[in-house]
């Protein structure tokens, strides 16, 4: 029987415990499994292979993504790290030029140096992405919307493209999470997500995750994943699994809120650009209407007077939006990029793509829309 997503959300991994009955799944805080003898167990062996609460966790990653395998991570960048390892040297990777600076540190700082290539194009248009790749081309890493200027990629164009030539295609869904994106129906390969988001929910846990439909591909990930190690705790996976069954509730209201402080950004006298894919008039309010159920909390913007000090000073300035790197919890964040979560990229690059060293970027929680606009008004001033 199929079930809509508010339901999956709440019921898909979870099981009764055999043993007691709870109906939350236990943390099995174990490194390791007695045998009954050699070779002959109940399906766990080490905790770094498999994990119960991890597997639990995994299965539900894949449901509520619509893939059928799911990969647990320590990070974000441990999910990214792993994808990356699927490469040899001379493989070339062609992405968004605007990224989680995370991304572009672990491309550009960790694995350039082993021989794998990366070519940064505004993915938004397709032809860009299509006249970037090459015979060296194995993958295509795509986010979207895009951290933090939240830009559109087709997810299906770009997908046709990498099939007929045999390329793989991940997206980071992060920003959108399952609840309003799925990029595996459109046609992507992989599923990357920093479940220390939206996933989870809460700000506190940090984790990844991989989601794939492909059988083969998920033994190439499942092998990196064992071999090099990169694997939550219990804890962490129970934090997540938790996080998801209210992902849909929590989801419906991020868009919300989001939606009524978008619109006061945009009407405000010392506002000169909101970044929120759901006005009518962003580049991308087609293609996002098509492949996603909803625009997010996620918001950037600049003031008219383009000034950083006077960014700083609104940044600095105040209560309820918390200054943080990270985004997705619950409570509402406020974020420089340029100093804090995109320091990592070379500011000739970032002022080439867009990514100017007054840009706000917003995280809107669920509290109170009303009471949110009213700290911006008078952090805006």
């Amino acid at each position: 029987m199929s079930h809509n997503l508010a339901t999956l959300c709440i019921h898909a991994g979870m099981e009764p415990d055999p043993s007691t009955g709870a109906i939350m799944t236990p943390i099995y805080q174990t490194s390791t499994y007695v045998q009954e003898a050699p070779a002959q167990h109940k399906g766990f062996e080490y905790a770094r292979s498999q994990n119960p609460t991890r597997q639990a966790l995994e299965t539900a990653l894949a449901v509520i993504e619509k893939g059928n395998y799911g990969l647990s991570f320590s990070s974000g960048v441990a999910a990214t790290d792993a994808v990356i390892k699927l490469l040899q040297p001379g493989d070339e990777v062609v992405a968004a030029n605007d990224m989680y600076g995370g991304t572009y540190r672990i491309f550009t700082k960790v694995f350039e140096k082993f021989g794998i290539r990366f070519r940064f194009v505004d993915t938004t248009q397709v032809e860009n992405v299509e006249a970037a790749l090459s015979s060296a081309t194995k993958l295509v890493w795509l986010e979207t919307p895009t951290n933090p200027l939240m830009n559109i990629t087709d997810i299906a164009a770009i997908a046709t493209i990498t099939k007929a030539k045999g390329i793989l295609l991940c997206v980071d869904n992060t920003f959108a999470s399952p609840y309003l994106q799925n990029p595996l129906e459109l046609g992507a390969d992989i599923v990357m997500h920093s479940a220390t988001k939206y996933l989870g929910g809460h700000s506190d846990v940090i984790q990844g995750a991989l989601i794939m439909k492909d059988a083969d591909l998920r033994e190439r990930l499942y092998f990196i994943q064992k071999s090099c190690g990169a694997v939550p705790g219990p804890q962490d996976c129970f934090l997540v699994l938790r996080g998801i069954k209210t992902l849909h509730i929590r989801m419906e209201r991020h868009c919300q809120n989001g939606a009524m402080v978008a619109h006061f950004l945009r009407n405000h006298p010392k506002v000169a650009k909101v970044y929120w894919p759901g006005f009518e008039d962003h580049p991308g309010y087609a293609i996002a209407s098509k492949q996603m159920r909803g625009f997010g909390g996620m918001i950037s913007f600049e003031l008219k007077n383009n000034s950083v000090e006077e960014a700083k000073r609104v940044l600095s300035s105040t209560h309820l939006f918390s200054l943080a790197e990270s985004l997705g919890g619950v409570e509402s964040l406020i974020n420089h990029p340029a100093s804090m979560t995109h320091a990592s990229i070379p500011r000739e690059e970032r002022i080439k793509n867009g990514l100017s060293d007054s840009l706000i970027r917003l995280s809107v929680g669920i509290e109170d829309a009303n009471d949110l606009i009213a700290d911006l008004e008078k952090a805006i001033g």
